[in-house]
């Protein structure tokens, strides 16, 4: 193999007449009898390579024999195209090599599918040959914006004086949501390490320690559902920061976020980003991660539909209402298509009415007045051509309903610009959720969030309406960060266990060693974990967080590539006192 002078996507009209060797892969090849072309590849970029039989001094039947992903060395000069045969569209469209010399390092077998085409694949089929997809322009463009994105955001933390600490990946496991992948001790018999799903607890030991600013680029683990924006081993920008406020927190992490949108891909986002509490984002958007690229806010209309003839309405807690503009076209089938979406969230059904002639008409237009149905349209300012959907039940329940609702029209309607970002900050979170298969409350972030009451008492008066001081991050949709001030307290901590329904023993147990270290000097702390792998599908512009990984898992947590999890020998599992028991045994 001869040594390179350049990459593919380095030559331009400057490097003309030059003498130049290039290693790559063979992207296309183009046969023109005595002439042959090839576009050669590398991860820089695409060279047009031009084999001319008066000038090749090789065999010229093995040239033409070359197959796609064929790995070659070539030695050849620089020219300059033809004026028709110059290409915009490729960073070395202006030139071409002709090569005297060709050597080939590897030939590939038949290829599963085509590697220029990825949709011309089953994602499973792509996934099982992960090495090849991974050659696609998309992908290499998308781990590029990854590694951009991570200089950035070191760089910039470093620069603020945080300081880079790697946490353990063998620990103690504490469940408290997901569930944890274990790992079990062969020298512990019988007992078990947990990957992590956060390093949370070990970033607010570094507080007490006097780390007062921490980061970490970090894996963590969660077995748990999977979706096209999750995984179960997630990287995450982990940050913990002493001596702070939430104020002072949006501030820092409102600068990050900008500078990596800036150098990473040239957008500028605005200095401040607007906030937006809890209960408004559920009650204007049906989502406390609301896209806000788009209008279309819910509305509350019970108090006019408690007035109508339509009983089903009467008798549930809340009924919102969603004007789509232009709406009226849609036809049955459209509206039978919406029900059945908002019925995979739980929604019992969709009622509907159009604005036309001046009044609303079909649906169930019937049931309400003409009085009541001017009131309706100056309430919701539905204009002619329109319709507005309506969904009643449970107040979260019809929120979410109608919220998905609201997405899943404005992609239709295309109403989204995807080159548009709206960070927005989500506050004052309920601090906890009654569980009523478990009958007591679960935290709605995690249990180390600080409660927005004062005393010990105001959190023991009203748990179920206690707001936190938790926030989260949100861009065009995305949950992108979530954190909280802390329990910096021992007895605050204590008291959170307690309303969560966990006994001493139970706190000691998972617990003692925290609530031991709050004790010795705990400053006041907060923090926040940003999604990574999110964060880099947003910037890459997909929708699906498998493209910015380099080896995904399936949504059923399996490596296709290489068949993880997979069993393994009796011996490894006589070395840790495993025996695996058929399932249903």
């Amino acid at each position: 193999m001869n040594k390179r002078t350049h990459t593919c996507g380095e030559l331009n009209s400057n490097s003309v007449d030059k003498s130049i060797i290039l290693n790559g892969w063979v992207n296309t090849i183009r046969l023109h009898g005595q002439v042959v072309f090839v576009d050669l590849r590398d991860r820089y970029g695409k060279t047009q390579i031009v084999f001319n039989a008066e000038d090749y001094i090789g065999d010229f039947d093995v040239v033409k024999k070359l197959s796609m992903e064929d790995v070659i060395s070539v030695i050849g000069k620089v020219q300059n195209r033809d004026e028709k045969a110059i290409n915009p569209d490729m960073e070395t469209g202006e030139i071409e090599v002709i090569i005297s010399e060709m050597e080939i390092l590897n030939e590939a077998a038949p290829l599963p599918f085509v590697i220029s085409d990825r949709n011309s694949a089953e994602e499973d089929l792509r996934l099982k040959f992960r090495y090849l997809e991974l050659r696609t322009d998309e992908l290499q463009y998308n781990l590029k914006i990854r590694h951009k994105t991570y200089q950035v955001v070191r760089n910039f933390l470093s620069a603020q004086n945080f300081l880079e600490v790697e946490t353990p990946v063998l620990m103690k496991s504490t469940p408290e949501g997901a569930r944890d992948y274990l790992v079990p001790s062969r020298i512990h018999h019988g007992q078990f390490y947990a990957l992590p799903q956060s390093p949370q607890i070990y970033k607010q030991i570094l507080m007490i320690s006097g780390y007062d600013r921490y980061f970490q680029i970090v894996k963590c683990f969660r077995d748990e559902d999977l979706r096209a924006d999750r995984q179960p081993e997630f990287t995450q920008i982990d940050i913990e920061m002493s001596f702070v406020d939430e104020e002072m927190i949006y501030n820092q992490m409102e600068r990050l976020i900008c500078s990596v949108f800036k150098e990473v891909v040239g957008i500028d986002l605005p200095e401040s980003f607007p906030r937006l509490n809890w209960n408004d984002a559920m009650d204007k958007y049906g989502s406390d991660k609301p896209d806000l690229r788009f209008d279309m806010c819910l509305i509350n209309v019970k108090p006019l539909t408690d007035r109508s003839d339509f009983n089903a309405f009467k008798s549930v807690e809340s009924v919102k209402g969603l004007v789509v503009s232009g709406g009226a076209k849609y036809s049955r089938k459209n509206i039978d298509e919406l029900t059945d979406f908002v019925k995979k969230y739980k929604a019992k059904g969709l009622a509907w009415m159009k604005a036309e002639g001046g009044l609303l008409t079909s649906g169930i237009s019937k049931f309400f007045n003409k009085d009541l149905q001017k009131e309706l349209m100056d309430l919701t300012s539905i204009n002619e051509g329109d319709i507005i959907f309506l969904i009643g039940d449970e107040k979260e329940l019809t929120q979410s309903a109608l919220g998905a609702l609201r997405v899943e029209i404005a992609k239709s309607e295309g109403l989204v610009d995807k080159d548009d970002f709206k960070p927005v900050w989500v506050t004052d979170f309920p601090m906890f959720e009654f569980d009523k298969d478990t009958n007591r409350y679960i935290a709605r972030h995690h249990p180390f969030t600080a409660p927005s009451a004062d005393n010990i008492e105001s959190i023991e008066k009203d748990p179920g309406g206690l707001k936190s001081r938790g926030y989260d991050l949100t861009i065009n949709g995305y949950e992108i960060a979530g954190g909280s001030i802390r329990n910096h307290k021992p007895e605050f901590q204590e008291k959170i266990f307690e309303l969560l329904g966990m006994d001493e023993v139970e706190v000691t147990e998972r617990f003692g060693f925290l609530i031991e270290a709050l004790k010795y000097g705990t400053p006041p702390h907060g923090g926040i974990a940003f999604g990574f792998d999110r964060l880099v599908m947003l910037l890459a512009g997909t929708n699906n967080i498998r493209d910015v990984i380099a080896f995904p898992k399936t949504t059923s947590a399996a490596s296709l590539m290489d068949e993880a999890p997979s069993s393994v020998s009796d011996e490894q599992l006589v070395d840790l006192n495993i025996s695996v028991i058929p399932k249903g045994d």
